[in-house]
């Protein structure tokens, strides 16, 4: 048999290969049912410094309840989301007993390499645990509700989806956690975002600002002149009796690191149907040619359907592009960007109902834009 000389492989490897273009593909990291939960549901996705992947949920043993016997998962992967570790219980409480571990909202402190996980305990307390060494393990949790928890709020939540940390100013390393609570008025409920933060790379937490009424569910990015976005899941219409106000994401704004936020404005362009978004930094112009931001929900005004990610090239201000990445029943979401600068969306989908299955959808730029935006 004749053998190839190295040029002549490499130059039948080249033939062989896929010419380059868009690239889309997803692989299903839970399926509900499977691996002894009921139901996994709550995404969330960080890339740590040594790029591993590491996908967060909550497995829900018995039933699809948001309350009961509840466990706080992950999955890791090395290969950029092609494929994933089996099962680890991060932290679990009482067995079989009704306690809710939930509300993953994982953050990278970049300078140090450690993982931060805030989570909730029947969402009245809140703990935090934290890895070293890429999510293998875990410190055992420490409670630190006295510190980011007012007395007179009952109902308290992290996340769901991903903190930040600063990368700008007089704040910069600043670890922030978006949260949200709720509270007592007249006696009627009422729901508002906040955000925790950490100067000391995770050793103390401590309580943020938080926004106007009947808000909750809320992701923050850092915008390109230094001031934090914060967009939320928006009551208006149901809770604050404002129809126009309805049916789309309400936003805000601090200048002081996440201390205050300015009043409410509305994002007409991103519908939703009361649910959790995701919200992430793709590129700075300073670093990849253009400013960009990533914002991902179910792009419907009544319904948990047609799962859409966008693309924002002025903060925030308008999002020209749009595109879905499935049609049928979806939920809740969660944005991270590649080690090789393209996007993933970890996310719930179903065919007859969105908690059928979390799956990883991994993209590039190409395919988002429809081949007229590629990164620099």
């Amino acid at each position: 048999m004749r053998r190839l000389s190295r040029r002549a492989w490499l130059a039948s490897q080249a033939r062989a290969a896929p010419s380059a273009g868009p690239l889309f593909e997803q692989t299903d990291v839970w399926v509900s049912g499977a691996d002894g939960y009921h139901t996994y549901r709550i995404p969330a996705i960080v890339r740590t410094p040594a790029g591993t992947l590491l996908a967060f949920c909550e497995g829900r043993k018995t039933s699809a309840r948001d309350h009961g016997d509840v466990d706080l998962l992950l999955k890791r992967s090395t290969d950029g989301g092609r494929s994933w570790s089996s099962q680890q219980v991060v932290y679990e409480e009482g067995g079989t007993a009704e306690v809710t571990i939930g509300n993953p909202c994982p953050v990278v402190d970049s300078d140090t390499g450690t993982v931060w996980l805030p989570f909730c305990r029947d969402n009245r307390r809140v703990l935090v645990t934290h890895s070293t060494d890429d999510g293998i393990r875990w410190s055992w949790p420490v409670e630190i509700t006295p510190h980011v928890k007012r007395p007179e709020w009952g109902w308290v939540a992290t996340g769901p989806g991903v903190g930040i940390q600063l990368a700008m100013g007089p704040r910069r390393g600043r670890l922030l956690i978006p949260c949200d609570h709720q509270t007592l008025s007249e006696g009627r409920r009422v729901k508002r975002s906040h955000v925790f933060y950490s100067d000391d790379h995770g050793r103390s937490w401590r309580l943020g600002g938080w926004v106007a009424d009947h808000t909750d569910e809320c992701q923050v990015v850092e915008t390109a002149d230094g001031r934090l976005l914060i967009n939320m899941r928006n009551y208006w219409e149901r809770d604050g009796g404002r129809s126009e106000r309805g049916g789309m994401r309400a936003i805000a704004y601090s200048s002081d690191g996440g201390e205050s936020w300015t009043g409410l404005s509305f994002d007409e362009a991103l519908v939703e149907p009361v649910c959790q978004a995701s919200l992430l930094r793709y590129t700075l112009a300073s670093t990849r040619g253009r400013n960009r931001l990533l914002f991902s929900n179910p792009a419907s005004r009544d319904k948990r359907v047609r799962l859409t990610v966008r693309l924002s090239y002025d903060e925030g201000a308008s999002w020209p592009v749009a595109r879905a990445i499935h049609e049928g029943p979806a939920a809740y979401s969660c944005l991270v960007v590649l080690a090789d600068q393209r996007i993933g969306c970890l996310y719930e989908r179903g065919q007859d109902h969105p908690y059928q299955r979390i799956s990883f959808a991994r993209f590039d730029l190409e395919w988002l834009t429809e081949g007229a935006d590629r990164p620099a």
